[in-house]
């Protein structure tokens, strides 16, 4: 139960209660009086007892380590009962410690608690440091600074006069005011202030709505100020005075900006001189330019047009072999240039092999373009049956062009599928790729050269063509129409209905593959074999299956030559082959695919293109 205020009660006096500080102007012995003697641990038996009060005299040591404000008999040995003191005075400070009816009725001076003496301006720094029982902090030093020198923490004897000018110029009023803080301190004034002051300038002849008049005087004295100092700028601050002297209005040719732009030359080191290009004729200027690798990223086509005119004796096998593989691989299906390699190669024959020449030719199967060169077709069949046995995969790599090109020689393929030349192939590191191109070449007599009576390649030796899908797909499938292509299907049609990336023989890769029956309905694809009999005219016409196999070919934009509607000869021929096999194609172009926004959208474009063919399925999703 709480006791009444002003009622004695029978506890016993705390601690705390002698611990009281004297105020300003009280005296240590007035302050303790009438107040309960604080209890100390004795020395011998360590219990709490109350010392006796012995004022008597002190020595010299004694009384520089007693505090002045606390009793004598309260210092004793050791710093534990320093600490109590200061411990008991600290919590005493946040909360009151006494009622003030307890202080009226005890007679005694009102307490004054440790916060009001340390907040008291009164108490200077001995004091306080005699309240904490601590030493006065000395200033100390923590070495060297940026000046080089010793001086204590917050900056040297300038900084403040430094930072105040700085504030001084920032809140200047009137363009007179920052010309006055600037000419009356010249020993506080740095290089950075200059910029600061052309700031503020500007500030106050844009910001306001009604800007203070200027002086023509004041402009030129602020322009002479920098004009004199400006030697001792960095190259930063130069080039914020040129800014600021700029928006400013000061003239180009006024003498302001004519020194800190002589300053920032002088400060910026000298450009050597550029070199001297030689002069290049005819092939070496076409070198140049296709060797230069800014020039290979960036295909240059109106460069290329220009040097194409060149005559053939200036040019060299190397620079046209340069050209050819820059069109091929940039996808440039420029006649002009194509035409000059022709007339090249057809010029030329004497002097090339077939290693180069397989490189002059990779752009025409590429680019799926037949030069006009009249003597083209047998200058070439003169070389392979010249070099057929000198360099085996350059011949494969001649006819895989030609075979683009639907321009195979008869005599050329009876020599690559000879016992003799597989025999020796086969031993030679690059066996698999010879095998899988004569495989390709063995499917293109098959089904474009009906009339050919030669040798064959052997069953054992046939691989794969295409096991996998080609380079430039893998590369830009994040690019590709596929995905969405796929998810639009399988809505429309159902999972079981189509089958995606689907390889048939003899190695050709499909991008979507429907089973229709005769009648033009959707067949589930698992149920049916999606493979159509290859070579096709081995199977005879009653046992072939009544099924249709129809072919969804995207038609991305790389793959057709650049800026044009040709598909590339690798293309080409893949859609040629598939459709002589019996596969139904139905193209699907990037533009059309492109149209379409979104998926509802890219569903109907589908359900149209496969209802132009014919074919119905159930609902939608199978």
């Amino acid at each position: 139960m709480r006791r009444p205020r002003g009622e004695p009660g029978s506890r016993a006096p705390r601690p705390t209660e002698g611990a009281t500080c004297a105020g300003p102007g009280e005296s240590c012995e007035k302050a303790w009086a009438g107040r309960p003697k604080p209890l100390v641990q004795g020395h011998a038996a360590g219990k709490w007892e109350r010392p006796a009060w012995n004022p008597g005299p002190r020595s010299p040591r004694s009384t520089l380590r007693t505090s002045p404000c606390l009793p004598p008999h309260g210092r004793v040995r050791g710093g534990s009962e320093e600490m109590m003191h200061v411990e008991l005075l600290c919590k005493k400070s946040s909360a009151r410690t006494l009622k003030d009816s307890d202080c009226s009725r005890k007679g005694s001076p009102a307490p004054n608690s440790m916060l009001r003496v340390l907040l008291s301006a009164q108490a200077s720094s001995a004091r306080l440091s005699g309240l904490l029982l601590l030493p006065p902090v000395q200033p100390c030093c923590l070495g060297p600074n940026k000046w080089g020198d010793h001086r204590p923490p917050g900056g040297g004897p300038h900084a403040g006069p430094v930072q105040g000018l700085q504030r001084l110029l920032e809140q200047a009023r009137s363009p007179g005011e920052l010309l006055r803080w600037l000419g009356q301190n010249p020993t506080k004034v740095r290089a950075h202030h200059y910029p600061v002051a052309l700031r503020r300038l500007s500030q106050l002849l844009g910001s306001l709505p009604q800007p203070p008049p200027v002086e023509q005087a004041t402009l030129q004295d602020l322009s002479q100020l920098i004009i004199r100092n400006c030697p001792s700028f960095d190259i930063h601050t130069i080039h914020v005075c040129l800014h600021l002297a700029a928006l400013l209005g000061f003239p180009s040719d006024g003498p302001l900006m004519c020194a800190l732009e002589q300053e920032r030359r002088f400060r910026l080191p000298p450009k050597p001189p550029p070199p001297l290009p030689p002069i290049l004729r005819g092939g070496q200027r076409l070198e140049a330019a296709l060797s230069c690798p800014c020039f290979q990223r960036r295909p240059q086509q109106h460069l290329i047009r220009s040097l194409a005119e060149a005559r053939p004796e200036e040019l060299t096998p190397h620079v046209m072999v340069l050209l050819a593989q820059h069109l091929a691989r940039h996808r440039l299906r420029e006649p002009q240039l194509l035409e000059a390699i022709a007339h090249f190669l057809v010029v030329q024959e004497a002097q090339l092999n077939s290693k180069v020449v397989q490189k002059l030719v990779l752009p025409f199967g590429r680019l799926n373009y037949v030069p006009l060169e009249q003597q083209f077709m047998p200058c070439l069949e003169r070389i392979l049956a010249r070099e057929a046995g000198v360099a085996p995969l350059a011949t494969v790599n001649i006819l895989m062009s030609l075979c683009q090109l639907r321009c195979l020689p008869f005599r050329a393929l009876h020599f690559v599928f000879s016992p003799g030349f597989i025999n020796h192939v086969s031993g030679t590191p690059h066996a698999l790729i010879v095998r899988r191109y004569l495989s390709l070449l063995d499917t293109a007599v098959e089904l474009e050269l009906p009339g050919y009576r030669g040798a064959r390649l052997p069953r054992r030796q046939q691989v794969p063509i295409f096991p996998q899908p080609l380079i430039t797909d893998r590369a830009r499938c994040k690019y590709s129409h596929k995905d969405i292509v796929a998810e639009g299907l399988r809505q429309l049609l159902g999972e079981e209905k189509y089958r995606q990336d689907l390889t048939v023989p003899p190695g050709y890769s499909t991008d979507f593959l429907l089973c229709v029956s005769s009648c033009g309905s959707v067949l589930p694809v698992r149920a049916q074999d999606p493979f159509l009999p290859y070579p096709p005219r081995s199977c005879p016409r009653a046992t072939r299956d009544p099924a249709q196999r129809v072919v969804l070919m995207l038609r991305e934009r790389w793959h057709f030559c650049r800026d044009g509607r040709v598909l590339l000869g690798s293309r080409a021929l893949r859609e040629r082959h598939l459709g002589l096999m019996g596969y139904q194609l139905l193209p699907l172009p990037f533009e059309e695919l492109e149209s379409q926004r979104g998926l509802p959208q890219l569903k109907s474009y589908l359900r149209q293109k496969l209802q132009a063919l014919g074919l119905h399925w159930g609902p939608e999703g199978g």
